[in-house]
Order: structure tokens, then sequence, then C-alpha cells
């Protein structure tokens, strides 16, 4: 098998993208995008540290995801999840951020690049608090590029599309693989959703 080793290669493979595909792009966000970024309830956070890549899902209620501070900046609050906090230890050290957000019925994807820091200030945090709990954390987010994605990726995984309920392992059963019995199981899948529903936000 033979791999591709240099810029040249790749550009003489693929050829010069269309306006369409790069005049999309914008440093700051316009209301076009801005009415994307309102409507979303789903986004995917990457990022990139010492240890490694990480891309976290991030999802609340349309409206509540993010929060446009003003035309290149962003607020997203850390709900509660698995408290590994890769994506902030990531951004603590490497600032650079990549979002990808995500519309239930929409084939495009909105992308954003640009820089994250974190912050525990009290007021911002309680500005969003959800069901009486606040994020103990939230990444302000300065966008340096916004843009969005063509459908083709969606109508080709049929993502939106009517699904009947995949055969997989459970967390539970793959916590007990992974750990010989000793975390999950059965009682661990049962037990998920009153704990998860309890600890929401």
């Amino acid at each position: 098998m033979n791999f591709l080793d240099s810029l040249e290669a790749l550009h003489a493979l693929y050829g010069v993208p269309t306006p369409a595909s790069t005049r999309k792009e914008a440093s700051r966000i316009i209301p076009e995008y801005r009415r994307i970024i309102e409507a979303a309830p789903f986004l995917a956070l990457a990022t990139a540290g010492p240890e490694g890549l990480d891309c976290s899902p991030r999802g609340d209620r349309p409206g509540q995801l993010v929060r446009i501070l003003d035309d290149t900046t962003l607020a997203l609050p850390d709900r509660r999840g698995n408290d590994r906090i890769d994506s902030l230890r990531n951004i603590l050290r490497d600032p650079r951020v990549a979002l990808m957000f995500l519309i239930p019925g929409s084939g495009n994807a909105l992308r954003v690049n640009g820089t994250a820091r974190i912050t525990a200030d009290a007021a911002l945090c309680e500005s969003f608090t959800m069901e009486g709990r606040a994020p103990r954390s939230v990444a302000v987010i300065t966008v340096e590029t916004i843009y969005f994605q063509c459908a083709r990726a969606v109508i080709r995984a049929g993502l939106w599309e009517p699904h009947a309920k995949p055969d997989l392992p459970t967390p539970g059963q793959i916590l007990a693989a992974l750990t010989a019995g000793e975390v999950g199981g059965a009682r661990y899948d049962s037990e998920w959703p009153e704990r998860a529903a309890k600890t929401m936000w």
C-alpha cells in the first residue's frame, strides 16, 4: 500500500476547492450562523493536550448549549458528566479548540475553530443554572473561523432517519468486561436511568 507523503501529492489528488467551499468561511458569527448556533442542542468539542487528543459530546436544550457573548465569543458551560475533565485539562495546556454543531433534522453541520479559556466566575456560572444546578466552569471561546459543513456525511449516514434500536453492548457490560466484573454489570445498567435523571445538570 502506498501512502501520500506530501502536500503536493494531496493537492494533485483533490484539486482546487470551489468558491462555495471557501467563501462560506467567516472570522465572526454572522447573523445566519447565529441562528444555527442558537438552534443547536448538540456539539462535539475537540481539544489537544500533552496526553493526546479528545473529542467530547456536549448536549443541552437549544439556546442553552452555548451562549453568544459577542460576534467572536462563545460561552460553553461544563454540564454534569463523568468528571474526567479531559477537555478542560487539555484547554489549560493548549487553548486550541474545534466545535461541530449538529441539529436533528438538518443535514448541515456548523464548524467553529478557535481558542478557549476556562473560568469559574461565579456570576457567569450562575447565569447558566438549570434545574437549580450551575456548571462548575465555563469555557469562553474566541472564534477564529466559522463555516457550515455540507450535508453529504449526514445524508450518507442516514443520521436523522428512523432506525431500529441497535443490539449493542451496554455500558454495564463494557465495564464488567474491562474490570472482570468489579465495576458495572446489570445493576449498573438498571440504575443508570434514575441516576442520570437526578444528575442531568
